[in-house]
């Protein structure tokens, strides 16, 4: 047998990410190694360390009961997380071990933040939205206000021509 096939080889194509409140997020590796390895996967914050997953591909995955349902694993060692909160920041160190007890360990570093941007588009969009309606009413007041001044305008001249015609029809009698 050939001694460079011998023992694994992992693969972190992105060792840090970056991530925001509710989002799914894939923790993507690729090994190789002799066999079928077990892959396990745990999770370390300043809480302390917590085993998520372990699995050998193929087989059934053993979801720790903290992750039930927002873990899901694929045959090249990666797994996703779904619905992710601010507590899923940490350090993801996944193990792959052959069957014949070589190893090798990397780390994912996850940083998730709130979404704050997008409270403050929706209260941008809002002032925005008060701001035009408050605008087409302004507008709406000048234009009303213009029509009453020319229609009383044009009264106070009726009016002003109708005294005019009565005073000299007045003359007139007389």
């Amino acid at each position: 047998m050939d001694p460079s096939s011998q023992g694994v080889s992992l693969y972190i194509p992105q060792p840090a990410i970056n991530a925001t409140v509710e989002e799914d997020i894939l923790l993507s590796v690729d090994y190789s190694c002799d066999g079928v390895p077990t892959i396990e996967w745990k999770y370390t914050s300043s809480w302390g360390v917590q085993k998520i997953v372990e699995w050998k591909p193929g087989t059934q995955a053993n979801i720790s009961q903290s992750h039930k349902d927002r873990v899901c694993t694929f045959d090249n060692g990666s797994i996703q997380l779904f619905s992710v909160g601010v507590r899923d920041s940490g350090s993801y160190i996944i193990t792959v071990t052959e069957r014949l007890g070589s190893s090798q360990f990397g780390t994912i570093v996850l940083h998730v933040s709130e979404i704050l941007y997008e409270d403050l588009h929706f209260v941008a969009v809002f002032l925005a939205f008060l701001v035009a309606v408050a605008a087409l009413l302004i507008s709406l007041m000048w234009v009303c206000n213009k029509c009453a001044y020319k229609f009383q305008r044009k009264r106070r001249h009726k009016l002003k021509e109708s005294t005019t015609e009565e005073i000299e029809l007045q003359d007139i009698e007389c």
